[in-house]
């Protein structure tokens, strides 16, 4: 009996201590953290997964294992996370580093024999526990701006034994924050045509009405029916000015609990339905990202706690409510958010009816297509989160279909036609996508089956069928034919494709491949005489770059070394 006691102490005594390992994981740099980016910020189609920590605007700091442990997975990308090492640890977390200019000396003779062995500048290899052991405190890599990054920094993560995302400030990886989170606007939304805001059948911006302690109230509203809210919110840091995004929001009616939304961890799954937590058609016309507060249908989302009644709340005529917003921050500070509410039947105002005569309505739950002329356009089932009416046009090969401010939550697919082109221009067809304010068209992967060109997109636009004749142009930066680079640690190129893109290129030197870096924003391709592949001292240089559609250029020089 006294050892089943015991034992209880023990195992129950456990879980009143924090639920994550504190003092387990250390900052990945040697330097004081001040982040860009915070866990679960809201991107423009998905949370933020980590903490992008600054580099004092430069690159090569020493990167730092977080924890010992060994490499489980390599990848390098020309996108995403550029250049990115995970390393799993015993207590079965795993850390990730992105964004990487290069690895530290062992493992990146590991990944560079990878690369020659595949011939590719992209490769992902997963070692095994024993290959690449990683002790505390170890350096593995320096810090960088590879791969879709804005600027250079650190990618830093960890994730659980599922591969899901967790806030690394929950493992006492902190960052010094003393002020409070920020609202710079407050909505209402009805949450059907029987709901009245202010007169309105429609989202209504209200006034917010900043206070002396940090904290907001917001202007009397009057309402009846089924409502729900949206706030803009951020939070700034000590030591950065930047706008980062907040850790957990709570909705109070009335003194009693809404909804909640903790931003702790989630799936990589789910990170794309960020469109049904923002108002997705305010964001792609304002650019700015209202947080709704309540769960509309088809939102998959696991950040949300107590949402009852899917945090709409009910007002009644002749009734005085309060609503109330808490945001904080990790460091808990936090900011209220006042909403008087004065509850009135009241007639609603007149408004514009739009013209839906000639729009079309897909279905959620069920596939629908649309065709007219030479395309079609397939929506399969839960292509929408909600049934939706939209602009269909065509007129001859420009497909106008609708505007991009429909959350979708998955690719609709389009299908062209081309058996009235001539069979020798079929080949050097694609579907394109209008954008900006020049409607320049943009490549979108377009796959031939015979005479029907097909492509997915995710996103409503202007849809073009575009021709592609003209082949890459490769253009020597640091050298030129005939010339000694003895010198020279680096090869630079710049490869470039005004139309379709970039979509593979080979370099050799004296017939055998050699590893060329590809950074997209730059356009450049870089060798690094380092490797020690080229040791002949007449070199026979030869690139060859191909776009999307097929188009190659060859590029050919001679040059020495000794």
């Amino acid at each position: 009996m006294k050892k089943f006691l015991l034992f209880f102490l023990i195992t129950t005594s456990g879980y009143t201590q924090s639920e994550y390992p504190q003092d387990y994981f250390r900052n990945p740099l040697d330097i004081t953290l001040v982040l860009s980016g915070t866990f679960g910020e809201l991107r423009s189609s998905h949370f933020h997964s980590g903490l992008d920590i600054k580099t004092k605007q430069k690159q090569g700091l020493k990167v730092y294992s977080a924890a010992k442990g060994y490499v489980s997975r390599i990848k390098i990308s020309h996108y995403g996370y550029g250049k990115a090492i995970y390393i799993t640890h015993p207590n079965g977390y795993t850390t990730v580093y992105g964004h990487l200019q290069k690895f530290s000396e062992r493992l990146e003779k590991y990944i560079k024999e990878c690369q020659y062995e595949k011939e590719s500048f992209e490769v992902e290899v997963f070692p095994s526990s024993e290959e690449l052991i990683i002790n505390s405190n170890e350096v593995i890599a320096y810090s960088g701006n590879t791969g879709g990054s804005g600027g250079p920094h650190l990618h830093f993560e960890i994730r659980d034994n599922q591969e899901r995302p967790m806030n690394p400030m929950l493992f006492g990886i902190n960052v010094k924050d003393t002020k409070q989170p920020f609202v710079s606007a407050v909505y209402a939304y009805p949450k059907d045509e029987n709901a009245i805001i202010n007169g309105k059948n429609k989202r209504v911006p209200l006034r917010l009405i900043p206070l002396k302690n940090g904290d907001y109230e917001v202007e009397k509203i009057t309402a009846h029916g089924n409502i729900g809210f949206g706030i803009t919110s951020y939070d700034k840091q000590d030591l950065a000015p930047n706008n980062n995004g907040v850790s957990n929001i709570q909705t109070f009616f009335n003194g009693n609990k809404s909804l909640e939304i903790d931003f702790k961890r989630f799936s990589f799954a789910e990170s794309k339905h960020i469109k049904r937590l923002i108002d997705y058609e305010y964001f792609k016309t304002k650019r700015s990202r209202i947080q709704k507060l309540f769960v509309e249908k088809n939102n998959p989302l696991s950040l949300y706690k107590d949402a009852y009644d899917n945090g709409y709340i009910n007002i009644e005529d002749s009734t005085a409510s309060v609503y109330k917003i808490r945001i904080r921050d990790f460091n808990g500070n936090e900011t209220w958010v006042n909403i008087p509410v004065k509850g009135k039947k009241t007639k609603l105002e007149n408004s514009i009816d739009n013209d839906i005569s000639e729009m079309y309505l897909v279905y959620s739950e069920q596939p629908t297509t649309l065709q007219s002329g030479n395309i079609t356009v397939d929506f399969y089932k839960n292509t929408v989160y909600e049934d939706a009416l939209i602009d269909f046009k065509v007129n001859s090969d420009t497909l106008h279909l609708h505007e991009d401010k429909v959350p979708l939550q998955k690719n609709f697919y389009i299908n062209y036609d081309i058996s009235n082109y001539k069979s020798e221009h079929q080949s050097k067809i694609f579907i394109a996508r209008l954008y900006g304010y020049y409607k320049k068209p943009s490549y979108v992967h377009t796959k031939h089956k015979g005479n029907i060109l097909s492509a997915g997109s995710k996103r409503f636009g202007t849809y073009i069928l575009a021709m592609d004749t003209i082949a890459p142009t490769i253009t020597p930066i640091n050298f030129q034919n005939k010339k000694w680079l003895s010198k020279y640690r680096y090869l630079k190129v710049k490869i470039d494709d005004e139309l379709s893109g970039i979509s593979k290129y080979r370099a050799t030197v004296n017939g055998k491949w050699i590893l060329m870096e590809y950074d997209y924003k730059t356009k450049m391709l870089v060798h690094d005489f380092n490797d020690n592949i080229v040791k002949d001292t007449k070199n026979e240089l030869k690139i060859i770059v191909t776009d999307n559609v097929g188009n190659s250029s060859t590029f050919e020089a001679t040059f020495f070394r000794k």
